[in-house]
């Protein structure tokens, strides 16, 4: 498939998928209209970068549907002044699309194969570190951060990542509630994380943020 034809699909992305919901910010489409989100997936995988849906990219995992990262990035208004933890950094289509919008980005992933990946389609991008390591451990070393975006569906975010949000910091995500997949905004108040769930959107599981199983006699 051409380049001719990755572009009229990302633009049917953007005007389909993006404008038609609540993705408002020029910026944030902007930055998914300039990447080409099909150098990201493997080859077979090419012709359904931009479908509505989580894109196969191996490993057993998937990356999220365009719309869902959209609709996160959307309200978590990133700016050159932020420093961003994205955690599940896989093949790094959402870090290239964070580094469009400005701000310092350091991208976990625990798998090293997606990891490698992620630094080989990475490597002429600037401002955006790949490391390698537990999801929810985060990266606590480039800590506080004043956005994280988890790129995944989670059963739980966890305390270990809010410890790492500056005050006034945000989180967004994808969170399992009542057993719906609901986009979350997450804002620090004190030591806590006040949470509002705004939109029911499909997303990918990512792993490492299972909760512990409890066990009734």
């Amino acid at each position: 498939m051409g380049q001719e034809n990755f572009k009229q699909m990302r633009k049917a992305m953007v005007v389909s998928q993006l404008r038609t919901t609540d993705v408002s910010d020029p910026r944030v489409i902007a930055a998914m209209s300039h990447i080409a989100r099909e150098n990201f997936v493997p080859a077979a995988q090419r012709s359904f970068a931009y479908a509505d849906r989580g894109v196969q990219i191996g490993e057993g995992r998937a990356l999220n549907p365009p719309l869902t990262t959209g609709r996160l990035l959307n309200v978590a208004h990133v700016t050159k002044d932020d420093n961003v933890l994205l955690i599940g950094a896989a093949t790094g289509y959402t870090a290239a699309v964070l580094a469009q919008l400005g701000g310092s980005v350091t991208a976990v992933e625990a798998n090293a194969k997606l990891a490698a990946a992620a630094q080989k389609n990475l490597a002429d991008v600037t401002g955006v570190k790949i490391e390698t390591g537990e999801h929810a451990a985060g990266w606590a070393k480039s800590a506080p951060y004043s956005v994280i975006v988890v790129d995944g569906l989670v059963e739980e975010i966890p305390q270990s990542l809010v410890d790492q949000l500056a005050p006034d910091g945000r989180i967004v995500a994808a969170v399992m509630n009542d057993g719906v997949s609901r986009l979350a905004l997450g804002r620090t108040a004190g030591n806590n994380v006040g949470y509002q769930y705004f939109a029911d959107c499909g997303a990918c599981p990512l792993p490492g943020f299972e909760k512990t199983k409890s066990f009734n006699f």
